[in-house]
């Protein structure tokens, strides 16, 4: 008599067969398969391997710099890697791909030959946070410093090895608190680097979006998302904020005392998903930014001074002599000498009414001969003029 507390072999559900049992065709597929898995996790075992192996000589590089006091992270430097790097790659893996790996594989490097700290505009989940993870990786510490200025002071006090900062946007051109902490610092800080993000905006509430009566956000954002603003939202209140994720914050907590009293929530913000999946805001709209290739361009900033690469580009600051021309004649220096200007910008010279301090982006290093000429002759036609930093062109966004 058959036991019927144990199944019947017959009606098993979803029994395993056997090797013989299975379709050939199917069995053939398997067999295939587990030869390809077994070639990757061989190339794992390799790629570990030789990982830990570069990580070994990167050590040994870390301990010569160290002696001779060299910088830890050198943006010439990485730029040849990358480049080479990319060279080495005929696919089917994508650049950008490759380029992530390496970016991490250097971010871990860095913590191997001495741990840094990388200071950015937050809280955390800010466009700063972001662009300075994607540039430094996951393996480095991150200061949040809250404003612009702040993190000039701690990169010149020498408290964050490195700092980043936005310098321009696409849509909504210079920053301003950049353009205006660069006059400040100057002389004690460098701008080393240069990085290119794609900048999307969301708006960010915990209330229905009919009952957004105030935004939050950062002005250059709001500029960003002008268009947008104005169809959508032609009578919400603007609110400026240091930053876009602190912006978030604020919201909520606006939201939060709102309903200590019994009031109905109304705040938002516009940020990142990022900063609202951080803060706990929910996502009404992706992407409202006015323009769908809208890109910040952000500043590393040293106390140290980046090498030739080849492809540069070197950043200057200016104030003009108080005579008629004097800016057409600093840029005709430049066009005498075949030098590319990439970028213009000005602010108040902060001395004098309706004087003007001007920077400038020339495409070249500071130690290149028509570069250093061109600077030179620039000099006789300005009350002063200081190179802010020579440093690798960004060629690809992030």
């Amino acid at each position: 008599m058959t036991d019927p507390t144990q199944p019947h072999a017959a009606s098993a559900p979803d029994a395993d067969p056997t090797a013989a049992q299975r379709d050939p065709a199917t069995a053939a597929q398997d067999a295939a398969l587990n030869e390809l898995r077994r070639r990757i996790d061989e190339l794992d075992e390799s790629l570990v391997r030789l990982l830990n192996e570069r990580a070994s000589l990167v050590q040994d590089v870390g301990r010569v710099k160290q002696r001779d006091g060299l910088p830890i992270y050198a943006p010439h430097r990485e730029a040849r890697v990358l480049e080479r790097v990319l060279g080495f790659s005929t696919g089917p893996l994508p650049a950008r791909t490759i380029e992530a790996v390496y970016k991490e594989i250097m971010s871990g490097s860095f913590a191997l030959e001495q741990p840094l700290r990388i200071g950015y505009l937050g809280p955390p989940g800010s466009h700063s946070h972001y662009a300075a993870t994607r540039q430094f990786g996951q393996s480095v510490e991150y200061d949040d410093l809250h404003e612009i200025g702040g993190v000039f002071t701690e990169v010149r006090r020498g408290h964050v090895d490195y700092g980043l900062v936005p310098i321009e946007n696409s849509t909504g051109g210079g920053i301003v608190e950049t353009l205006d902490a660069l006059k400040e610092t100057c002389d004690e800080v460098r701008v080393y680097a240069e990085v290119q993000i794609n900048i999307h905006h969301a708006l960010l509430a915990n209330c229905a979006p009919a009952s957004v009566r105030r935004i939050h956000s950062k002005p250059e954002v709001f500029t960003q998302c002008r268009k947008w603003l104005a169809t959508q939202y032609p009578q919400a209140e603007l609110v400026a904020a240091p930053s876009s994720s602190r912006a978030a914050q604020i919201a909520l907590e606006e939201d939060k005392l709102a309903a200590s009293i019994g009031a109905p929530a109304g705040s938002a913000a516009i940020g990142s998903v990022l900063a609202g999946s951080i803060y706990g805001l929910n996502v009404l709209f992706e992407k409202i930014e006015d323009n769908p290739n809208n890109i910040t361009r952000f500043f590393v900033l040293s106390r140290q001074s980046a090498g030739r690469t080849g492809d540069d580009k070197t950043s200057i600051m200016f104030d003009t002599a108080d005579t008629p021309g004097a800016l057409v004649r600093v840029l005709g220096v430049f066009e005498k000498h075949a030098i590319n200007l990439t970028h213009i910008d000005k602010r108040p010279s902060g001395r004098t009414n309706w004087q003007y301090t001007f920077f400038i982006d020339a495409q070249g290093h500071r130690d290149d001969e028509p570069v250093a000429r061109a600077i030179d002759e620039a000099r006789t036609h300005c009350k002063e003029l200081v190179v802010l930093g020579s440093y690798p062109r960004s060629t690809r966004i992030l």
